[in-house]
């Protein structure tokens, strides 16, 4: 896991305080940083174009052209010109050795095109001449990087009302948040960190926001010989109008490890032979799955009997957020929910937390789940999308490996099987939802499939092919 924050501004400071390291010295090296990823990539005589902000994220840009300058075809543009100290300080020393501002840039047959436009700290949207010059920018067929953060993406993830499209994205010193929600993830591209003069371990300070990595997989490997499929957890699935969804559930949680799944639903139901059928709970349930396909099928009574009274941690999905009783869960210790953003916005109006639109959700995702845990601080919310959060008390954790063949109907399903599998085997709540969402992000990555063709089915089929 990796540290992530909302802005850094704070451990610049500590940098100042305790380390006497200046803002001039930390500008030097995210500029020098930027500089030596171009030089790395990119031959001596390349054009590259920096289009440089009035403030310090521009100062960055003119020490790239700075450092450039004499040895690359180096064309530097300020459409806003320079504003802070430091910015002003970096274009009279990019002057003094002959360096030649541009007044207007032509972005053909470039290629490198540096942004450097704004960094973290924009909140407005953006006015129309530099909307206009980043689509240009955008349209030019160069190596696109974006100097801290792509232009047009506040700090919250949202997009004022475009950005920039960097293939490499260099952030200063550490990871931003803002990076790794549902709407920057087109943005972006690659990101790596430039530090700034000091190693992550003095610059950096804990935080409570974590981004995930796949070395924090923690899948559910036997150790032990001499078991039994006892040993392993029985997954009950409460199965509702729409079945299938339970099945594939099912189906998901035996793959992932679960000894025994057992689909329970009143009225019988042809199922695949390695589940097993039942019209009541199964005694030695370990865990439960429930919501998925749901529907009205159980009286109020019913599902008292089959949920509200069990004991065992349960994963909870789809059809019960857009129904009152989950209240009554929501009280409950060991519980994982898992919607999506339109199922969110029901479940938080039902709380009567807020009324948030999806829109509005995903304008601020981290907001809206740090809303959430803050009335329900026990119970572990994992928010789908591009990039999963993950929430439990004031622990927040961010999967960025997701990908676009997740978009189908029933992938949740076959990611609310493994988490009741893990749930069923022994994991705490949040550990069960983070290797339940790491595991679901990478089964996509091992289908020998175009991404639009990939299946519920295919997931399942592939489920753990990634331990190789």
């Amino acid at each position: 896991m990796r540290n992530l924050y909302e802005e850094v501004s704070h451990l610049d400071k500590r940098c100042y305080d305790l380390y006497n390291l200046t803002e001039d010295i930390l500008m030097e090296h995210a500029g020098t940083g930027i500089a030596k990823k171009i030089k790395e990539r990119f031959p001596p005589g390349s054009k590259v174009i920096i289009v440089a902000g009035p403030g310090n994220n521009g100062g960055d840009g003119v020490v790239v052209a700075r450092e450039l300058l004499g040895e690359y075809d180096v064309r530097l543009f300020m459409p806003l010109g320079a504003k802070s100290r430091m910015c002003k300080v970096q274009l009279d020393r990019f002057y003094a050795l002959g360096g030649e501002l541009r007044e207007t840039i032509c972005i053909e047959k470039s290629d490198v095109i540096v942004d450097a436009i704004f960094g973290t700290g924009l909140s407005k949207p953006l006015g129309e001449g530099i909307i206009s010059l980043i689509q240009k920018l955008n349209n030019c067929d160069a190596f696109k990087i974006a100097c801290d953060i792509p232009t047009g993406i506040s700090n919250k993830g949202d997009i004022l009302p475009t950005a920039f499209k960097a293939d490499l994205t260099l952030t200063m010193g550490a990871l931003k948040y803002s990076l790794f929600m549902d709407k920057a993830k087109d943005y972006v591209g690659e990101v790596e960190v430039v530090d700034l003069g000091i190693s992550k371990e003095f610059y950096e300070e804990e935080s409570n926001i974590k981004l995930l990595e796949e070395s924090d997989r923690k899948p559910p490997y036997r150790d032990r010989q001499n078991s039994n499929k006892g040993d392993y957890g029985h997954l009950a699935v409460i199965a509702g109008e729409k079945e299938g969804a339970a099945i594939m559930a099912g189906l998901s949680a035996l793959r992932y490890g679960a000894g025994l799944v057992t689909v329970v639903r009143y009225d019988p139901l042809n199922l695949p032979y390695e589940l097993m059928s039942s019209s009541s709970l199964p005694p030695k349930k370990t865990a439960l799955a429930v919501g998925m396909g749901l529907g009205l099928e159980y009286s109020d009574e019913d599902f008292k009997e089959l949920v509200l009274k069990q004991d065992v941690p349960m994963v909870v999905d789809a059809d019960l957020f857009y129904d009152k009783r989950i209240l009554e869960l929501l009280k409950k210790k060991k519980v994982v929910l898992t919607p999506h953003p339109k199922e969110f916005s029901s479940l938080l109006e039902l709380c009567d937390i807020a009324k948030l639109s999806v829109e509005e959700i995903q304008k601020d995702r981290m907001g809206a789940v740090k809303l959430f845990t803050t009335h329900y601080p026990d119970v572990v919310l994992l928010l789908k999308g591009a990039n999963p959060i993950i929430s439990y008390q004031d622990n927040f954790f961010i999967n960025p490996l997701g990908t676009n063949a997740l978009a189908k109907g029933g992938s949740g399903d076959v990611l609310s099987g493994i988490i009741g599998a893990l749930l069923a085997q022994g994991y705490e709540p949040l550990q069960a939802a983070i290797e339940g969402s790491l595991a679901h992000s990478l089964i996509a990555k091992t289908v020998p499939k175009a991404n639009y063709a990939i299946t519920p089915s295919d997931l399942i089929e592939y489920l753990g092919r990634e331990e190789g």
